[in-house]
């Protein structure tokens, strides 16, 4: 039993500079041996970013899908590694913007969490952050990163939404509407859902909160919410126009493609494992205590809603939720974000848990929580091993060295069984393919037509996959497609058949050259989906600047701080005093 400790001390938050040291100590090593290189888009990410390091303002990128526009993607955090990459290369220099993600992260939880909960658990919560299963899910095995980038950017802007709402601050404002716009300059998935997941809490928070007995009147409150949304939504809307207008004249309209994390959880248990026990980890044993607490709280019940929408969409095809709300996006979205999301939403509720046990049971208390938490951040981290993206490692730098002499990236080529690597092999070639990575940055018939994923797993994706393959063999001619590089034998039946024979081998035969005669040099297909150099400009600048001009206007002063002494953490039917942003 652990020595009692007097109200105020037991009181105290963590440290903040040991909450960035455990981030550091946990996350750093990781990331200088490369390990998000095993996961599923990370190689995609530094494909763009490689795009962006030699043509920063022209965003047409001619090497996928013979030719694509890369605004139908959010560019902050690749841009971010393209400015890096001169110092330490496009791996490493994705691994820095990740590294700061996180770190941001950590800050973005405990400032969130301070509108909920006290200081200590607001640490304690920050903290969780670092051994969080979603977080190290999304790093380590999904490569998402815009949606680790853009989160820990929008959780940083809300407290002074709050304060905005609460007070009238102008600075709180400005930062506001800084870091929500630099937050969909990132990822504009995060703030289109964000703003029902996490800032309608926030707002129901800043409206019905008695605690300092400084409530707005309703017709503050509606006049300050209407403004902040306007100029927000005015600047999304400017800071991202090129993409608003490639979404208008080029929409989504492809055959849905199957992903896993909307499956049914319950029958395919696989999947329940890959989506639902990793991200949540330890978490898992915390539901019941989120769900009585919030619900028995008054205050909390916003943040309960909020965490609870996300549950029900994360769990995928498990229950009807995400059909009935999202209707056709459920077929386009993937669920392991909202997963991440409700994570974040929970992790205050975590900290008031891990506050009450700790008091009662003191270092037992401790030790078995750091235990879990260590567990859930090296299963997740671990998952990209057991489960990694590609199940073979190898390089493809002999495909690329072929592709750059003796003319051959004259003409368009594809690859079969090479997974993620062929982004890898984009970066190191000036020759286009008819693939890629990104599916909605694609237009050619033959692969929106079919519900297939990209043609290098065509198998995978069973008739639809082959199907699309099919189709795009026969239409070779139309694509100056003359090489195909097959490191699966399995597709060679079907080569044969479609009338192409093998002429080269690479890697002691494991990778074999495919070719097609007769089939002229490739020319541009997609020249009227060109964007405008006008375009290119405000992508070159906007972006990258939104994120600076945050910087900036978080330099700003606001008044001095004023925290409130807190004598307890919040317990069923207590209300909680906070010490958070007061201006």
């Amino acid at each position: 039993m652990g020595q009692s400790r007097s109200p105020e001390s037991s009181q105290q938050p963590i440290p903040f500079a040991y909450l960035l040291l455990a981030a550091v100590a946990v996350h750093l090593p990781l990331l200088l041996m490369k390990l998000p290189l095993k996961s599923y888009d990370t190689n995609f990410h530094i494909f763009f970013a490689s795009h962006y390091l030699h043509h920063w303002f022209d965003p047409w990128n001619a090497k996928w899908y013979a030719g694509f526009s890369q605004m139908t993607y959010p560019p902050l955090p690749q841009q971010w590694t393209a400015l890096l990459s001169p110092l330490f290369g496009l791996d490493l220099a994705y691994m820095a913007v990740q590294f700061v993600a996180i770190l941001l992260l950590v800050v973005g939880v405990y400032r969130f969490s301070l509108l909920w909960v006290s200081p200590r658990a607001a640490s304690i919560a920050a903290l969780a952050a670092v051994f969080l299963g979603s977080e190290s899910f999304l790093v380590y095995s999904a490569g998402q990163l815009g949606t680790t980038f853009a989160a820990p950017l929008y959780l940083n802007a809300l407290p002074f939404l709050y304060v905005w709402i609460r007070r009238g601050s102008w600075p709180s404002f400005f930062k506001a509407t800084a870091l929500f716009t630099a937050a969909a300059a990132a990822h504009h998935a995060t703030l289109l859902f964000g703003s029902i997941l996490f800032a309608v809490p926030v707002l129901v928070l800043a409206f019905v909160d008695r605690q300092d007995g400084e409530r707005p009147s309703l017709q503050a409150f509606s006049a300050r919410t209407i403004t902040i949304t306007l100029i927000v939504g005015g600047a999304i809307a400017v800071v991202l126009l090129p993409f608003w207008i490639a979404l208008i004249h080029y929409p989504v309209t492809q055959t849905p493609i199957p992903h896993p994390s909307r499956a049914n959880f319950i029958l395919s248990p696989q999947w329940g494992l890959n989506y639902f026990v990793v991200p949540y980890g330890a978490l898992i044993l915390a539901l019941p205590f989120i769900f009585v607490r919030g619900a028995m709280n008054a205050r909390l019940r916003p943040l309960l809603f909020g965490f609870w929408l996300a549950f029900l969409l994360g769990l995928g095809g498990t229950t009807p939720v995400g059909h009935f709300l999202l209707g056709r996006a459920f077929n386009v979205l993937t669920m392991e974000r909202f997963t991440y999301w409700a994570t974040l939403l929970a992790l205050p509720f975590v900290g008031l848990l891990t506050e009450e046990l700790v008091d009662r049971f003191h270092s037992r208390a401790a030790i078995s929580l750091a235990i879990l938490a260590a567990i859930t951040c090296a299963l997740a981290v671990a998952w990209s091993t057991y489960r990694p993206a590609d199940a073979e490692d190898f390089k493809v730098d002999s495909v690329a060295a072929w592709l750059n002499r003796d003319g051959h990236d004259q003409y368009r080529y594809v690859t079969l069984g090479f997974g993620n690597k062929l982004s890898r092999l984009a970066i190191m070639t000036d020759a286009g393919t008819v693939d890629g990575e990104w599916n909605s940055g694609r237009m050619l018939p033959e692969l929106t037509r079919y519900g297939g994923g990209a043609l290098t797993s065509a198998k995978y994706f069973g008739t639809a996959g082959l199907d699309s393959l099919r189709a795009m063999l026969a239409d070779a001619d139309q694509y100056g497609l003359k090489w195909i590089f097959v490191k699966d034998r399995y597709y060679d039946p079907l080569l044969s058949f479609a009338g192409w024979r093998p002429v080269d081998s690479l890697e002691d035969n494991t990778i074999i050259v495919w070719s097609k005669d007769g089939v002229a040099p490739a020319t541009p297909v997609n020249a009227p989906q060109i964007p405008p150099r006008w375009q290119g400009l405000m992508w070159g600048i906007l972006p990258v600047g939104s994120s600076i001009l945050a910087i900036l206007v978080l330099l700003i002063p606001e008044k001095k701080r004023v925290r409130v002494p807190v004598e307890h953490p919040v317990s069923a039917g207590e209300s909680f005093v906070p010490g958070r942003l007061a201006s």
